[in-house]
């Protein structure tokens, strides 16, 4: 099998339908990108800084964030181009380099939220046991774990499209390279190819099927507390992940049905759909951990000498 070294590249596409109001529609976007880089990066910026966010869930935080940076550093630019200046070309190096990314992405920050949830499930379940348990070099463990396995896990459906032949039309359905949209332009056997994601997905499934189980332990927990305003704030303490996680699975369990399943749906539903799975999670993450974590709500006034919150 030989490498593909086609000069022939893909096409990728805006808002279909909607050409004439790509300027329009690249506003809000080029807010929403702006204030994904904003938040995040400032999350880290505070983590880094202040030393009494030097703890593991901040730790986890600091991973989230600069996962979801990645994410949109890695979208950003293609989007960007087809919307403002309507460059469509992308060479097959450069989008399958950007799907791997882009899906890597994905597992990982499925995996960082099962971390996080490994760590509140030590903090409330056994909490005399929390700082010999999640020490900073087990941390690094950790988040490196979590790391490889998201790039390893999807690494086999990517190297085959090296070697595959594109004889059909090189349009993209999106702004940016997905790896459902690369294979349906493929002639040759891709059977591999719409398998292997399958057991991604079930990847996925389980992370979310073990934090599940986590905070039903977390719970049970919980209400053993004797104390009501005991019980009542370490409830309050997991209100940001359980956001979190929620509004990462929920967007990542629609995307998959309307991909999977919406065969008859208007493309323009994929289309939004896709935005809204890479841009909804990085957008509010920080504002979640913002609103909800007092340490770090105080440590942003102190950020812009803002008085210091009482509450």
């Amino acid at each position: 099998m030989e490498l593909n070294t086609s000069a022939r590249p893909f096409l990728l596409s805006g808002f279909v339908c909607l050409e004439k109001a790509h300027h329009w529609i690249s506003i809000p976007l080029s807010a929403v990108y702006t204030s994904i880089l904003l938040g995040n990066g400032i999350l880290i910026f505070l983590i880094r800084a202040d030393h009494n966010l030097h703890e593991p869930m901040y730790y986890f935080l600091a991973i989230l964030a600069t996962t979801d940076l990645g994410m949109t550093l890695v979208t950003m630019p293609t989007v960007l181009c087809v919307l403002w200046m309507n460059h469509r070309e992308i060479s097959h190096g450069a989008c399958f380099l950007q799907v791997y990314f882009i899906h890597s992405l994905s597992v990982t920050e499925s995996g960082i939220l099962l971390a996080m949830s490994y760590d509140w499930f030590i903090a409330i379940c056994n909490p005399l046991r929390y700082t010999s348990i999640l020490t900073n070099t087990q941390v690094i463990k950790i988040g490196m774990g979590v790391f490889m396995r998201g790039f390893v896990l999807i690494l086999p459906p990517i190297l085959p499209l090296y070697w595959f032949s594109y004889c059909r039309s090189h349009v993209l359905s999106h702004a940016f390279c997905l790896h459902q949209d690369i294979i349906k332009l493929a002639c040759a056997d891709i059977t591999f190819n719409r398998l292997y994601p399958v057991v991604v997905i079930y990847m996925v499934l389980l992370d979310f099927l073990i934090i599940f189980c986590s905070y039903i332990l977390i719970f049970k927990t919980v209400m053993c507390i004797a104390s009501g305003q005991n019980r009542s704030k370490a409830l309050n303490t997991c209100v940001s992940h359980i956001c979190c996680i929620l509004v990462f699975y929920v967007t990542v369990i629609g995307l998959t049905f309307i991909h999977r399943f919406g065969k008859n749906v208007p493309h323009l539903v994929h289309i939004i759909m896709s935005y809204v799975y890479f841009l909804f999670p990085p957008f509010m993450n920080p504002v979640i951990y913002s609103i909800k974590t007092r340490q770090i709500r105080s440590s942003i006034l102190q950020l812009f000498s803002l008085p210091r919150s009482r509450t």
